[in-house]
């Protein structure tokens, strides 16, 4: 063979071309816009949710209260000018709506500058209006409905703490229960709101894996606190309640009794636990990046290069090492 030919081994690699750049460009593109928009959504359908089913409906009764307490229409007056249907009483002149009746000059002026849609026909809808433009405006009913809304739920919460409050409530979720069909909902949505809202929140101590549903696969967990007495005696060690989440949607998971032995605690913080169960594995912490070289594992934290620390997982350790392992896992994460 002519040693100046060169062989396939010596020829350089030919780069496979990109399958699909355009789809690739447009995923990679939706990655990025996915999460504020879908933000942006959210808040967007809470706050329109609200001003549907509460603002709007209470902004309402009101406006009915305003225009009862303040409603001056008059029904059988004389016209001192019949071409513009103007009557006068004690001074205030009045205008006739349409053969309805009198509603006072001042309010059918402002209601017809600005009458809306649809056009008010009748006296009380001009009163409604007038209300609207002149009473119910929105840097007024906001803060006042949210001062009102702030003051009920104190007052029910305080109401709440007393024992007659707590035994009126049980009655009503004793009725509640009655029902076929009501009873299954609220108790859904109850469980979720005292999940929520519960004075009692849990508190997640530390962030640990264990090996969970079975040996050999590894779960995020949540330390919430010491578990019960009886399954400590039986494990002739302390236990701990782990809540193990699921993805990528954490409010549902397993809350699990491990023993002390069986939990490795993990260097993360509960935000970072959480970015990786949603994410489901995507996004790793910067501090549980690591690497493989000759058989050891080598943390790569990001930052300026340092001299990394190494932890030798070979097999070729010892067989007392290894059964020491085998008892009692070890994190990989050095203690700070």
């Amino acid at each position: 063979m002519d040693p100046t030919v060169p062989t396939d081994d010596a020829l350089p690699a030919k780069t496979a071309p990109a399958k699909h750049p355009f789809r690739k460009a447009v995923l990679r593109g939706l990655a990025v816009l996915a999460p504020p928009l879908l933000t942006i959504l959210i808040f967007v359908w809470v706050i329109n949710a609200t001003f549907d089913y509460l603002f709007d409906p209470a902004t309402s009764c009101l406006r009915e209260a305003i225009v009862w307490f303040r409603a001056d229409i008059r029904r059988d007056l004389e016209t001192t000018d019949s071409a513009d249907q103007i009557a006068e009483v004690d001074g205030v002149k009045y205008r006739r709506i349409r053969g309805h009746g009198f509603i006072p000059l001042y309010v059918y002026a402002t209601v017809e500058e600005n009458p809306g849609d649809p056009t008010p026909k009748i006296p009380k809808e001009y009163y409604r209006r007038y209300v609207d433009l002149e009473i119910l405006k929105p840097y007024r009913t906001i803060p006042f409905f949210l001062a009102l809304f702030l003051l009920v739920l104190y007052l029910l919460g305080r109401f709440m703490a007393a024992g007659i409050g707590r035994m009126f409530w049980n009655l009503f979720e004793q009725g509640v229960h009655r029902l076929p069909v009501v009873r299954n909902v609220y108790s859904s949505v109850k469980q979720v709101s005292d999940f929520l809202l519960s004075e009692r929140e849990i508190q997640y101590t530390r962030v640990v894996a264990l090996e969970y549903p079975r040996k050999g696969i590894w779960a995020l967990g949540f330390v919430t606190g010491e578990s019960m007495f009886e399954i400590a005696g039986v494990a002739n060690e302390p236990v701990f309640s782990v809540l193990v989440c699921t993805s990528p949607a954490p409010m549902t998971g397993f809350t699990v009794t491990v023993a002390k032995s069986e939990c490795v605690d993990l260097n993360l913080t509960v935000e970072q636990a959480f970015q990786f169960i949603i994410s489901c594995g995507v996004v790793v912490p910067p501090q549980q990046i690591h690497e493989w070289k000759d058989g050891r594992l080598t943390p790569t934290p990001p930052g300026p290069a340092t001299e990394p620390e190494t932890i030798d997982v070979s097999p070729s350790a010892g067989e007392e090492d290894a059964e020491g392992a085998a008892r009692e896992p070890q994190s990989l994460i050095p203690n700070p």
